[in-house]
C-alpha cells in the first residue's frame, strides 16, 4: 500500500488514530443530541468559534442568541446561564473535535502525498474520505439550521444524514486499515454471491443506524417503554395501518427499529449456520466477536426501553453500534476471497 515501507508504522498509527477520533465524535455527537445541546450555538462560526467564551460578555452574547430560538422560548425559558453553559460545552466540544479531525486528516495526508509514498489508488480513496469530511461539516450545519426557526429540535431526517455520513467515514477508514493489516486490495462493493446473507446483513445494519437516528431525533425511545410487546400489542395502538410509512410518528419509527433488530438477529443466526456448515474456519473468530456485539446491542436496546431511555444506557447503545460496524466490516472483509 505504501511505496516507502519506512513509513508503515506512521501510516498505521495515523489510520488507527483517525478511527478512534471519528468514533469519539460519534459518541460526543450522540451525547450532544441526548442532552439536547445541539442548538446551543446558533451560528456556524467556522473560525471564530475555535476558542470558547472567556468572559461574562462572551457567555451572555451566546446566551442571548440562544434565547431567540424556539427551543428556548418554548421549552427552556427558565434556563439559567449556568444551565446554558452545560449544553453549550457539549456542542462546543463536538464542533472543536470536528475541526481537529479535519486538520488531523489533512496535514498528514498532504505530508504523505508530498513525499510520494502512497500508491495512486490509496490517494484516491483517502481524498474521497476527505471530501466526505468536508461534506459532513456542511451537513452538520444544515442539520442545526433546521432547529433554529420553527422547530424546538433538529430535523430527524437531517440528523440521520449527519450520522450516516459519520459512519461512512468510519467505515471507509476501517476498510483501508483492514486492507493494510491483511496486505490486500479488497473492494467494499464486491458483487460475488459468496455469503450473500452477510451483504444483506450489512445493508440492514446501516438501515438500522438510520432508524436509530430517527429514534433519537424524535425521542421515540420514550414511548412504548415495554418489551417484547408495545404496551401489550405487536403494533403500536396509537397508529393506523395507513401510518405504516409515516416516519414522523415516534411509535412507527420505534416499531421499525425493533423489528429490523429482530431481522438482523435472525439473519445473523442464518449466517452462523452457513459459516459452520461450510466449516469456514477463517471466519470463526470474526463471526464470534460480531455475534457477541449483536447480542450486546440488542440487550442494550431493550434496556434503553424498559429503563425510560436513561442517557447512559442510550449512550452505551450508540457506542456499541460503533463496535458493531467495525466488527461487521471485519467479518465481511474476511469473507471476500483475495484476488
Amino acid at each position: 500500500m505504501l511505496k516507502n515501507k519506512n513509513y508503515n508504522t506512521l501510516f498505521q498509527y495515523w489510520l488507527i488514530s483517525l478511527i478512534v477520533l471519528v468514533s469519539c465524535i460519534i459518541i460526543v455527537g450522540g451525547l450532544t443530541r441526548l442532552t439536547d445541546s445541539g442548538l446551543s450555538i446558533t451560528e456556524w462560526e467556522l473560525l471564530r468559534g475555535i476558542l470558547p467564551p472567556i468572559n461574562s460578555q462572551d457567555w451572555n452574547s451566546y446566551f442571548e442568541s440562544y434565547k431567540k430560538i424556539p427551543q428556548y422560548e418554548l421549552l427552556n425559558s427558565n434556563m439559567t446561564l449556568g444551565e446554558f453553559k452545560y449544553i453549550f460545552l457539549w456542542e462546543y466540544a463536538h464542533r472543536l473535535l470536528a475541526r481537529f479531525i479535519g486538520l488531523f486528516f489533512l496535514v498528514p495526508f498532504v505530508f504523505f502525498i508530498f513525499l510520494n509514498i502512497l500508491e495512486k489508488y490509496l490517494v484516491i480513496r483517502l481524498f474521497n474520505i476527505f471530501i466526505l469530511i468536508l461534506i459532513q461539516g456542511t451537513v452538520g450545519w444544515y442539520m442545526v439550521k433546521s432547529g433554529l426557526t420553527e422547530n424546538t429540535t433538529v430535523s430527524h431526517y437531517r440528523l440521520a444524514v449527519h450520522l450516516i455520513f459519520a459512519f461512512a467515514i468510519l467505515s471507509s477508514l476501517t476498510w483501508i486499515l483492514l486492507n493494510y493489516f491483511k496486505n490486500s486490495k479488497k473492494f467494499f462493493f464486491n458483487l460475488s454471491t459468496n455469503y450473500i446473507s452477510l451483504k444483506i446483513l450489512l445493508v440492514l445494519i446501516f438501515i438500522q443506524i438510520i432508524l436509530g437516528a430517527f429514534v433519537s431525533g424524535l425521542d421515540a425511545g420514550k414511548v412504548y417503554q415495554t418489551w417484547p410487546m408495545m404496551n401489550g400489542n405487536y403494533f403500536p395502538d396509537d397508529a393506523l395501518f395507513n401510518d405504516i410509512f409515516n416516519f414522523d410518528q415516534a411509535s412507527i419509527v420505534q416499531f421499525y427499529h425493533r423489528n429490523i433488530a429482530y431481522l438482523i438477529f435472525l439473519l445473523t443466526v442464518y449466517l452462523a449456520f452457513n459459516i459452520f456448515k461450510k466449516k469456514d474456519i477463517k471466519l470463526y473468530n470474526s463471526f464470534f466477536l460480531f455475534f457477541l456485539v449483536i447480542v450486546l446491542q440488542i440487550l442494550l436496546g431493550i434496556t434503553v426501553l424498559i429503563t425510560g431511555a436513561k442517557i447512559y444506557y442510550a449512550s452505551l447503545h450508540q457506542i456499541s453500534s460503533i463496535f458493531l460496524i467495525i466488527l461487521a466490516l471485519n467479518l465481511y472483509h474476511s469473507s471476500i476471497r483475495s484476488r
